[in-house]
């Protein structure tokens, strides 16, 4: 089980920093996303999760540490399970914004060389004067 998940979260990693290196908004958006998600199941395996224990005190339990699991990394994976969907929320608005405002879905705004214009014309020139 330990090899499913260490491969899962490697997985989701490496497909997480590949979409990152792309020039596109959304392949960068989905980079994050997937990149979010590798990291909640890190939190999870590193938090050593219990099933069938509870994660607070309970009365006629003793108070030992084998008898509860420990809340802080369900606590923690909440907290960037929320975080990470508002910075999806937002990463997809500025993207929306920079495609309208640039006419263009690459991440620094600029188009591919076989877009570009002919390398004969200057910049700053147009027409021919």
């Amino acid at each position: 089980m330990e090899l499913a998940l260490a491969s899962a979260i490697g997985v989701l990693a490496a497909i997480g920093i590949y979409l990152l290196l792309r020039a596109r908004s959304f392949d960068v958006i989905l980079g994050m996303t997937f990149l979010s998600y590798a990291t909640n199941l890190l939190i999870f395996a590193g938090g050593r999760l219990v099933s069938g224990k509870a994660p607070v005190l309970r009365e006629g339990i003793d108070s030992d540490l084998g008898n509860y699991t420990d809340p802080l990394p369900q606590a923690l994976v909440l907290t960037a399970i929320v975080i990470a969907f508002a910075m999806t929320a937002v990463s997809i608005v500025l993207a929306m914004r920079s495609r309208s405002d640039n006419h263009s879905d690459h991440v620094d705004a600029h188009e591919d060389q076989d877009d570009a214009a002919p390398a004969d014309t200057a910049p700053g020139r147009e027409g021919g004067a």
